[in-house]
């Protein structure tokens, strides 16, 4: 009823449902707290204070954080239906210098654990409508949950500034020298790690305590305080008592702490243009000013942020593209008609222009459109206010007929090979930790078939996750550590076919792909016999000869004459960390020259390696059988097969 009321029209379940569907939303469910917690099996005599009005439950697009509340979706769904236009949001400043509410961060101390803070104020805010209250909560609960990260990114505090007295400072502090009264508590007031302590084993604040994890076991914990040092709150985790909004509360003033500036300038934004619709879309700004007693800091590194930010900016995209993305014809999508369908998504003002001799549409991005970060965005939005239901099916002008890429087709012929041969498929992580990947093999930096560093993850999620392999020994032979179970009394074969990556200067993402093949055989014997037979039959298959066996002039493979100069592989013994001495080898590919007997040398490319596994190796991976292995680069044979590149 709020939202009807709000787009000034009555709908039915399937009209609103319709209306959804052409804004990109989805009606995901229509109840009510009643139904909801009566389908949870609530006892009755609870069930008689709960509401019965009509909720709907709509499934937005995560990045879409403006439509997260009755405000912001009530706004896009008007504008959307030309009832609204977008509106142009103000950013003012205290009426006079001793006004002016300021916010100080110790760098000093909070650089450890949460470096950043932004704010603003919204003065004139009435939270007297207990729906407007109840969105204002929601909105910063959904934040939380989703930008956020649930606050380790960002965390919010909301406060009633007549409360208050400015300026404000936000440092951190030894958790003993914090105490306050919590916003759970009425009169209990509580020392920092007490608090965290008390949220771990209250039942009543348990929504509480997965947060406290965050800041637990830090030193000191970060505080926000006023000129009177009256704490506001204690960021991530719970604001003061003291400075709660209340009915009464007519100037609200927001702080963000964060360990992301970005998210948090989004986040404060966000909130700001969602409630500046009570207040004349006018949001007062703060001064946030970065001091440190470092005298290196303060000459090159100091500086003032004005928040919140609430800037708009242009995003360009070429009508064609518009067009031909969509499916349309300049008819059916006229040049004028795309500046009417962007404003209907909020991308206003929009207006026709050029880019790079082509025209284009230029749009302006709100700050609510954090989402909108590329031309295709504004190509989807125009799709979305134009009609998937009426673009009209076509077919397509040009008839093409897709097929796989020669090399993945070549692999998959070669997995059915290799599964005849007896061997079962695995699929292992590409990831893996960095002593897996050399010591765990005895091997140094360069000694994999791949020369090069490999690709290092920046911010990995597990230290079981530090680099991309650059071996698939890595990942079977987990396989065989952990599978203990399997029976090896017949012999444990395994293969996998997949990539190993390693650094690349010369490629133009840094870093280059190398198809591989790699099969074991763990049993009470090593079966070395058994791996160099799969090698043959692998070469048979691709018609690759062995260069060590006399041939006729005119030598046959399955019936295919091949040529004097045609590739040949050889097995030469070598001696390899990974492998146990003298039970290993190095599988090179023989490229005899192509003038004949002229004197030129033969091109030899070391293509892979097999052997019987050092024992250390077999104990790095818990492996308590001998094991062979074989690895091979598949590249160099299809290039051998085909006479070409890959």
């Amino acid at each position: 009823d709020a939202l009807f009321e709000r787009l000034g029209c009555e709908y039915t379940q399937e009209e609103f449902e319709l209306l959804c569907f052409e804004f990109g939303i989805e009606l995901d469910d229509v109840t009510s707290e009643y139904e909801a917690a009566k389908a949870m099996g609530v006892k009755e005599a609870d069930l008689a204070t709960l509401s019965r009005r009509v909720e709907y439950r709509i499934d937005v697009p995560a990045n879409r954080y403006d439509i997260l509340c009755m405000e912001g979706m009530a706004r896009a769904l008007r504008i959307f239906l030309g009832v609204e236009a977008c509106p142009v949001y103000k950013r003012v400043s205290g009426a006079a210098e001793s006004n002016i509410i300021k916010m100080t961060v110790d760098v000093d101390s909070t650089s450890p654990i949460r470096p950043f803070c932004v704010c603003a104020v919204l003065r004139g805010l009435s939270f007297e409508d207990a729906r407007v209250y109840q969105s204002f909560i929601d909105l910063q609960e959904k934040l939380h949950q989703n930008i956020c990260r649930r606050r380790t990114l960002v965390a919010i505090g909301t406060h009633d500034l007549a409360t208050l007295e400015p300026p404000f400072f936000y440092g951190a502090e030894p958790p003993d020298e914090i105490e306050f009264v919590p916003l759970t508590e009425t009169t209990k007031a509580f020392k920092g790690k007490a608090l965290l302590d008390h949220y771990r084993s209250s039942p009543e604040t348990k929504h509480l305590k997965p947060y406290t994890s965050i800041i637990y076991d830090a030193p000191k914990y970060p505080v926000i305080r006023d000129a009177r040092r009256t704490v506001l709150s204690l960021p991530p985790i719970i604001n003061s008592r003291h400075s709660r909004i209340q009915p009464h509360t007519k100037d609200v003033f927001i702080e963000c702490t964060a360990t992301d500036e970005t998210k948090a300038n989004v986040v404060l934004d966000t909130i700001c243009a969602m409630f500046a619709e009570y207040v004349g879309f006018c949001v007062e700004t703060v001064p946030v000013t970065y001091v440190s007693s470092d005298d290196e800091f303060s000459n090159s590194k100091a500086r003032t942020v004005v928040t919140p930010l609430m800037t708009t900016r242009e995003c360009a995209a070429e009508l064609g593209v518009i067009r031909s993305t969509i499916g349309l014809s300049e008819t059916e999508l006229p040049d004028d008609a795309v500046c009417a369908l962007c404003e209907k998504m909020q991308l206003a003002p929009a207006r026709l222009d050029t880019l790079e001799g082509d025209a284009a549409v230029v749009v302006t991005v709100p700050c609510t459109r954090s989402d909108v970060l590329h031309a295709v965005d504004v190509v989807e939005d125009v799709a979305i206010a134009y009609g998937f239901n009426n673009v009209v099916e076509k077919l397509p002008p040009t008839l093409t007929q897709g097929k796989p890429h020669r090399l993945n087709a070549l692999c998959d012929l070669l997995r059915d090979e290799v599964a005849r041969a007896g061997y079962c498929e695995v699929l292992t992580h590409g990831l893996c930790r960095t002593d897996e990947n050399y010591d765990h093999l005895r091997l140094g930096a360069d000694g994999h078939l791949l020369p090069g560093a490999p690709v290092v993850l920046a911010n990995p999620a597990s230290e079981d996750f530090e680099i991309v392999r650059t071996s698939l020994l890595v990942g079977i032979l987990k396989s065989i550590g952990s599978n203990k179970s399997q029976s090896v009394k017949d012999g444990l074969r395994l293969f996998e076919v997949s990539d190993v990556v390693a650094q690349d200067a010369a490629a133009d993402v840094g870093a280059r792909n190398d198809r591989r093949l790699v099969a074991s055989y763990t049993a009470a014997s090593a079966g070395f016999e058994l791996i160099h037979g799969l090698l043959d039959r692998v070469m048979a298959t691709l018609l690759i000869p062995n260069a060590t066996l006399a041939q006729p002039a005119n030598f046959y493979l399955r019936g295919k004459q091949r040529e004097p100069t045609a590739p040949r592989y050889e097995v030469t013994p070598v001696d390899s960390p990974t492998f146990f001495p003298g039970r290993s080898a190095a599988v090179t590919l023989r490229r005899p020259s192509s003038s004949g007997d002229d004197g030129t040398a033969d091109s030899v490319e070391v293509i892979g390696t097999l052997g019987v596994l050092h024992p250390d190796v077999l104990k790095n991976f818990d492996i308590d059988f001998p094991t062979s292995a074989l690895e091979l680069r598949l590249e160099p044979l299809f290039e051998a097969l085909v006479g070409g590149p890959v």
